[in-house]
């Protein structure tokens, strides 16, 4: 597998989920396929394989052209894979990750977070102390957990992906 295919199964698990992995394979370096012909080729039910095609179109990954059927006067529709738009994408996906990292950077920050000895439970302040620093599963009283090892993976993590960003740029 080379490595824009790794890419490209990644970005299409992301969005789309594992199983429309298949659907892309038959469908890539392809142009106006009949989705009848998607679904045969991906030994799938017409339904289950719009719904793939849809939740690819939902991140234009793919386009379609619709002509009407002379003879039962059905539409039909022609399915294109936008390769191009995957860069796009990654760039995107990157974008979306740092800042939810961002946004739990802060809340490891500036909260205080309480762990059960058996790990059931981790709690911030305001739980804690409405379960009076007991863990509502086992019963064992809550310690303060030092945080700073996830504050310093989320921070490397950032920094990671803010670096392949500007290295695509």
């Amino acid at each position: 597998m080379k490595a824009s295919d790794k890419i490209l199964a990644e970005v299409v698990t992301e969005v789309a989920g594992q199983d429309v992995l298949k659907l892309v394979k038959a469908l890539k370096n392809k142009k106006n396929v009949s989705e009848f012909k998607l679904a045969d080729a991906i030994d799938q039910e017409i339904n289950i394989t719009r719904n793939m095609l849809y939740r690819l179109y939902d991140h234009n990954l793919v386009s379609f052209v619709r002509k009407k059927d002379k003879k039962k006067g059905w539409y039909i529709y022609y399915w294109t894979f936008i390769p191009k738009r995957i860069k796009e994408l990654v760039a995107s996906l990157k974008h979306t990750k740092i800042e939810r990292l961002k946004e739990r950077l802060g809340r490891e920050k500036s909260t205080s977070f309480y762990i059960c000895a058996n790990k059931c439970i981790r709690l911030d302040f305001d739980q804690a102390t409405e379960f009076e620093y007991k863990c509502p599963e086992c019963g064992e009283i809550l310690q303060q957990e030092d945080n700073s090892k996830k504050i310093a993976e989320l921070q490397k993590e950032v920094l990671k992906l803010e670096k392949e960003l500007k290295a695509k740029k």
